[in-house]
């Protein structure tokens, strides 16, 4: 019986071939998944404007309930949402509306610099959800609904 327990020359460890296929194979996955990562990230984010203008609307149809208007002097009654991380919030009468203010119009815009720069969504005291606004790469803008992933699909 032979031993090849002290054996010179006896090969450990990787061989560069070995060790470049595993180099390609991690690159070829991280560059399918960083982009699709990316945007899941991105989609993530959406959801604040979704989520506040919906909130906003629910606070101005309370207003609305108590005051018979949505503001006076063509301001909004409900004060704007603070504090949100990627949009900014306004809110004003709409292009049909008096100024005893009957018709609104709610606007969350991307904050510029942010992975959300460029998407801006509407709504209004209809409930009629519109983005008005995305960045490129994104398709055309749902001109009915607030838009959730690229290609259009809504919420």
């Amino acid at each position: 019986m032979s031993c090849n327990c002290g054996r010179a020359g006896a090969a450990r460890g990787f061989t560069l071939i070995e060790l470049m296929v595993t180099v390609a194979i991690v690159a070829i996955i991280a560059a399918v998944a960083l982009p699709s990562y990316t945007d899941y990230l991105k989609r993530s984010k959406l959801t604040e404007a979704y989520n506040t203008l919906a909130t906003y609307r629910a606070s101005m149809e309370q207003y609305y309930q108590d005051n018979r208007t949505y503001g006076a002097g063509g301001a909004c009654g409900v004060a704007l949402p603070t504090g949100l991380k990627y949009f900014s919030v306004t809110c004003g009468p709409a292009a049909a509306s008096t100024a005893s203010l009957q018709a609104y119009v709610a606007t969350a815009k991307g904050i510029a610099d942010s992975q959300v720069a460029g998407f801006t969504f509407t709504i209004n005291e209809k409930n009629d959800r519109a983005t008005t606004a995305t960045p490129s790469g994104w398709g055309t803008a749902p001109t009915n609904c607030w838009v959730m992933r690229k290609g259009g699909g809504c919420q």
